[in-house]
């Protein structure tokens, strides 16, 4: 029901406009704490992970493809808190706002549900939002560098790969935390919170320790997102990814701990290689757990109706009828409204 009230609500002209100021702040927010954190690649300043691809594909997602102008509004404000923007701008801000846009509608295509409640929509999220979509972004952006002579034609791989990359990871990591935040319902259970607590204590001694010991101990992060996802689903292991993500990229960008005495290439792909596999593990696998819990309910609950059905049977009544699946439930097959959020 969020999502065709959100919907409705962009009808409205005003509605619209604050939504996409909305999306151009965030974005804008987000630009600016993934520059905490650079990388020089062929002599080209580079992020890590870039939030405000996340951020844009999240939006898309949740009040629908006319917040687009937001990503632009955006894209341009990060730009100009850099630099005097220049022909080559006109590059990066047409990649940034059609690789999400291409992100959000190959999702629609995909039958994708903002729950994140099946397998699918993991691996539709991974490979056609994240890996897919952002190709636009990366090629689009260091093609207009080299055209306008900003970039080295024999640097144009290496800033590619960074930048596909580093959109990759922002997709990967921010949109299914904002979309699982979006659909979180509070408060948890009294015992639910102190094993919120005891997980994310864990997590903050084990994180930086596993980051920033001389020992290479990075797998050790990967019980705690297990538990993660094992116990709180998607908010708990893309909350503990995203810990662990920001931690590591800070040890990498400091080249100390499991990234000391490494070049700059070989610290990009490690931890690129270390933050896409966390947040592979995170999001699968919790997109795993919620799909299985769904069919054990539905099982339960499918059960507990023939019992039901078999014992007015038994005393000779004529079986309850089944009253009809909400609007918008997930057991509406003909809901449409929350595959996507996308009018």
């Amino acid at each position: 029901m969020a999502a065709v009230v959100g919907i409705e609500e962009l009808r409205r002209p005003g509605g619209l406009v604050v939504r996409v100021v909305a999306v151009a702040v965030c974005y804008y927010a987000a630009a600016r704490l993934g520059l905490l954190r650079e990388l020089t690649v062929e002599g080209a300043v580079v992020t890590p992970i870039w939030p405000p691809t996340g951020v844009a594909v999240a939006a898309l997602l949740i009040f629908g493809l006319r917040c687009w102008p937001g990503i632009t509004l955006g894209a341009f404000l990060a730009v100009l808190s850099l630099t005097t923007p220049g022909v080559e701008v006109l590059g990066v801000l047409s990649g940034n706002t059609a690789a999400p846009l291409c992100a959000a509608l190959l999702l629609r295509r995909a039958g994708f549900r903002t729950d994140l409640s099946r397998l699918r929509d993991g691996l539709a999220l991974v490979f056609l939002a994240a890996l897919a979509a952002m190709l636009i972004s990366a090629t689009v952006g260091a093609g207009f560098l080299v055209l306008t002579d900003g970039l080295p034609g024999h640097s144009f791989w290496p800033v590619w790969l960074a930048w596909w990359v580093g959109d990759a990871m922002g997709v990967l990591i921010v949109t299914p935390l904002l979309l699982a935040l979006h659909r979180a319902r509070l408060p948890l259970p009294l015992d639910r919170w102190r094993e919120a607590t005891a997980l994310a204590v864990v997590a903050c001694l084990l994180v930086p320790l596993a980051a920033y010991s001389p020992i290479s101990t990075l797998f050790l992060v990967y019980p705690v997102v297990i538990w993660a996802a094992l116990r709180f689903q998607l908010v708990g292991s893309v909350l503990c990814a995203l810990l662990t993500s920001v931690v590591a990229t800070a040890a990498a960008t400091d080249g100390v701990g499991a990234f000391a005495g490494l070049d700059r290439i070989e610290v990009m792909l490690k931890l690129q290689a270390f933050n896409g596999a966390t947040a592979l593990t995170a999001l699968l696998l919790s997109a795993v757990i919620i799909e299985q819990r769904n069919t054990r309910d539905s099982v339960e609950k499918a059960c507990q109706e023939l019992v039901e059905v078999l014992e007015h049977l038994t005393a000779g009544e004529a079986p309850p009828p089944r009253p009809r699946p909400h609007p918008g439930a997930p057991d509406d097959p003909g809901d449409r409204s929350g595959a996507s959020g996308i009018p």
